[in-house]
C-alpha cells in the first residue's frame, strides 16, 4: 500500500477527514454546519464540509455515500459518486438527498459521507471506424438475464 500525500486546508470546525480504522478506504467527512439541516425526501442538500484540497495529478477524491445512513435513513448523493479533480481548489460539498418519506436530521459535525483517493488513468481516444466484434456484443441492460 502506497501513501499518498494530499495537501488539505480545513476552514471547519472539525477534525481532518480521518479513516475510522487501519481498513477502511473512505475518510470521514465532517457536516460543517452551525445549526441542524432538515432533509426531506426529494429535496437535494447542499452540505458544506469546510475542506479544501490538493491531489497530485494522476488522482481524484470519490465522494462517497456512507452506507450505515443509506441503509438506515435512505441518505443518499444525489450523484452517485462525487468526483473532486487534481485541479479542483474549491470547498468539497456534499450534493445529498433522502429516498425515505421520513426527513432527516443533519446535525452540526455529522459524519456525512467519505472519500476515497483513487488513482485514475488519463485516456488517449482514438477514433476509428468500427470496433472488434465480441460475444456479448451490443447487449446490456440485462442481457444476462440477470
Amino acid at each position: 500500500m502506497k501513501n499518498v500525500k494530499v495537501e488539505i486546508i480545513n476552514k471547519s470546525k472539525y477534525p481532518l477527514p480521518e479513516y475510522a480504522t487501519i481498513g477502511s478506504a473512505g475518510a470521514d467527512l465532517y457536516a460543517n454546519i452551525d445549526e441542524d439541516m432538515i432533509l426531506r425526501q426529494g429535496e437535494i442538500s447542499l452540505i458544506p464540509t469546510g475542506i479544501y484540497i490538493k491531489l497530485p495529478v494522476g488522482y481524484e477524491a470519490q465522494i462517497r455515500a456512507r452506507s450505515g445512513l443509506s441503509l438506515k435513513h435512505g441518505v443518499t448523493l444525489v450523484n452517485g459518486i462525487g468526483t473532486i479533480d487534481s485541479d479542483y481548489r474549491g470547498e468539497i460539498g456534499i450534493i445529498i438527498t433522502t429516498l425515505k418519506n421520513e426527513p432527516f436530521r443533519v446535525t452540526p459535525g455529522m459524519k456525512i459521507a467519505q472519500m476515497v483517493i483513487s488513482k485514475h488513468e488519463i485516456a488517449e481516444f482514438t477514433e476509428v471506424e468500427n470496433l472488434d466484434e465480441t460475444d456479448r456484443g451490443k447487449g446490456g441492460f440485462g442481457h444476462s438475464g440477470v
